[in-house]
């Protein structure tokens, strides 16, 4: 069974059909909203700041999302995907964006609408990522401009795929 931990007097706030891990961990000030997926060795730290998650959301194996002690906040927005190994420390993932697999996103940083963070890439703090666009690379620089409904729907694919997944571990 997945760790569902209150800290500091905060509890989890889960939303309504969403499939949990049992190897996750899900710790204080975190709410994620409905038809989400926390995966297995997913690891979301609110111990030290708040963790906000939307609705249709995956976090992936062994992903981490965490936060620095009363400066950032991590905020994932809805269909966002966040990909095996990932980590996103104190960031803002906006709706329909993609952080690829193995890829880090660091405090203050702002990951557009419907844009692809490439696997491994590293987005440094405070970088202000253009909604549709590629961004790879340590540091992750712009790679190209995608036509803003074409990168949604890439990306709205994905997150659909996960809710999928999901049902088959809830039958």
């Amino acid at each position: 069974m997945a760790i569902v931990k209150s800290l500091r007097g905060k509890t989890p706030l889960i939303g309504k059909n969403c499939f949990i891990a049992e190897t996750a961990v899900i710790i204080g000030d975190v709410e994620i909203g409905d038809d989400c997926s926390i995966w297995y060795g997913a690891v979301l730290r609110g111990d030290v700041n708040p963790i906000r998650i939307g609705n249709r959301v995956s976090v992936q194996d062994n992903a981490v999302l965490h936060t620095t002690y009363q400066k950032s906040v991590v905020t994932l927005e809805d269909d966002v995907s966040v990909g095996h190994n990932a980590t996103v420390h104190g960031a803002t993932v906006r709706a329909g964006a993609l952080v690829g697999i193995g890829a880090t996103v660091l405090d203050f940083a702002e990951v557009g609408e419907g844009t692809i963070v490439a696997a491994n890439a590293l987005v440094l703090a405070s970088t202000q990522i253009e909604p549709g666009s590629i961004y790879a690379g340590v540091p992750a620089k712009f790679v190209k401009k995608m036509d803003f409904e074409q990168s949604k729907q890439i990306n709205q694919r994905i997150a659909k795929g996960y809710l999928m997944y999901k049902g088959w571990y809830e039958e």
